[in-house]
């Protein structure tokens, strides 16, 4: 194998495993960002030794054992492992030889748990929302912080800095490295939830930059919530929220021209959706729905998500069903943004009118001044009103308010089409 090939090996390899390795370490030595510097010795040795050694049969227990070996020298040599011995009690105190062999064992244990940890760690609501999806990305997505960096258009300095103040942050806190029970379960398995979906909402509708789409991250993003929904099964909102990925995901291919330009759901080639992805969230869905109870608000998008995937035309889209399922979504997670998909809705079922007069009851809406997709959507059942010089004008300040290149175009075409007369 070539230089070349072995380093693309190494990368896939650490992208894969780096997640488990992490977990299995930080529950040994409770600490998130030493946890990290442990299985990055890893990759440097494995960077040193690989490329004349050749890939071991096992590249991720070697990369675990040697992290593993790693972590018991350190224990060994530091006062961590009188710390450690505090922990764990007195009975170990007594006995550095069986600490060592009892921490070399759990590192072989099922890595289940310990992911799950990891993910309610550096999802925790001690962090900023930016802390924590970079710090997710890097801990179990294993993207390096130039990566996350270019996702977020951001400047690479300023992930490194979210990150490791929020390490800093969690060991500061005392962040106990476990999975929350009882009353706390729900609110911190909401933050697991909302940081993934942030992660795709990214990648299917970039807020910035000059791509449309960075189907890199909603890749992520559907792999994060795959192991989570492996991990807790009985939580319907788990699979509600890999039910709405699956099926938004399904659109990426088509959701680009061949240059890169924005195409919208209606003007969708459906041909070119994936129907497996479309038969995996379907699959999600209904074991959200058989888990019973209330829908909550990722299923009840994917239930939406759901009625264009079976709709084989847009014709054939039942929109009266959708513009129920946002009444019922608005009822339960109150929004703006919700209430403005809802027009929309409203609008494809009852009318332009009747979706232009939800939409102008949110004007006053504080939240929404720079909110680009409220012009959008105006502009777009004004036109279809015939009220092209205000459609016009809403356009162009759509236009001026989106970050995204693609977007613009997008926007300002529809304004120049909207100067037009009929023809």
């Amino acid at each position: 194998m070539t230089a070349s090939a072995t380093q693309r090996a190494i990368d896939a390899i650490w992208r894969i495993e780096s997640a488990r390795l992490i977990a299995g370490l930080a529950r040994l030595v409770r600490d998130v960002g030493l946890a990290e510097e442990l299985a990055q010795d890893a990759l440097v040795a494995a960077l040193e030794r690989w490329p004349e050694s050749g890939v071991p049969d096992n590249p991720g227990a070697w990369l675990m054992a040697t992290a593993k070996h790693r972590a018991v020298d350190l224990l060994r040599r530091s006062k961590r492992l009188e710390r450690k011995h505090e922990e764990l009690g007195h009975e170990l105190e007594a006995q550095q030889a069986h600490t060592v062999s009892e921490l070399d064992a759990a590192l072989d244990d099922d890595v289940g748990d310990d992911l799950l940890r990891l993910m309610f760690t550096a999802c925790h609501p001690v962090l900023s929302t930016e802390a924590r999806v970079a710090l997710t990305l890097r801990l179990l997505g294993g993207l390096t912080t130039g990566e996350i960096a270019r996702a977020f258009l951001v400047p690479e300095p300023t992930v490194a800095q979210r990150i490791v103040r929020a390490k800093r942050t969690l060991s500061e806190a005392r962040v106990p490295f476990e999975v929350p029970r009882g009353i706390e379960l729900e609110a911190r398995l909401s933050s697991v939830l909302q940081v993934i979906y942030l992660v795709f909402n990214e990648g299917y509708s970039a807020t910035a930059g000059d791509d449309w789409v960075r189907p890199a991250l909603c890749e992520d993003a559907l792999r994060l919530g795959r192991i989570l929904a492996g991990l807790v099964p009985k939580e319907p909102e788990v699979h509600g929220l890999v039910a709405l990925m699956e099926l938004q995901a399904s659109r990426l291919r088509a959701r680009v021209g061949p240059s890169g330009e924005p195409v919208l759901l209606l003007d969708q080639n459906r041909g070119r959706w994936d129907q497996l992805l479309i038969r995996r969230g379907l699959a999600a869905l209904e074991r959200a729905e058989a888990l019973g109870g209330a829908r909550g608000p990722y299923t009840l998008q994917a239930a939406i998500a759901a009625c264009h995937a079976r709709a084989r035309t847009p014709a054939e889209t039942d929109w009266v069903r959708i513009a129920a399922l946002y009444e019922a979504l608005v009822q339960l997670v109150p929004s703006p943004v919700v209430e403005l998909n809802r027009a929309v809705a409203v609008s494809m079922a009852f009318g332009p009118a009747a979706g232009l007069e939800i939409a102008d009851a949110l004007l006053s809406e504080r939240s929404l001044e720079d909110y680009h997709l409220l012009p959008s959507v105006r502009g777009d059942l004004l036109a279809k009103l015939g009220r092209l010089d205000e459609a016009r004008a809403e356009f162009e300040r759509a236009a001026s308010l989106t970050h995204n290149e693609r977007e613009r175009k997008l926007l300002l075409d529809r304004a120049l089409a909207s100067s037009r007369p009929p023809t």
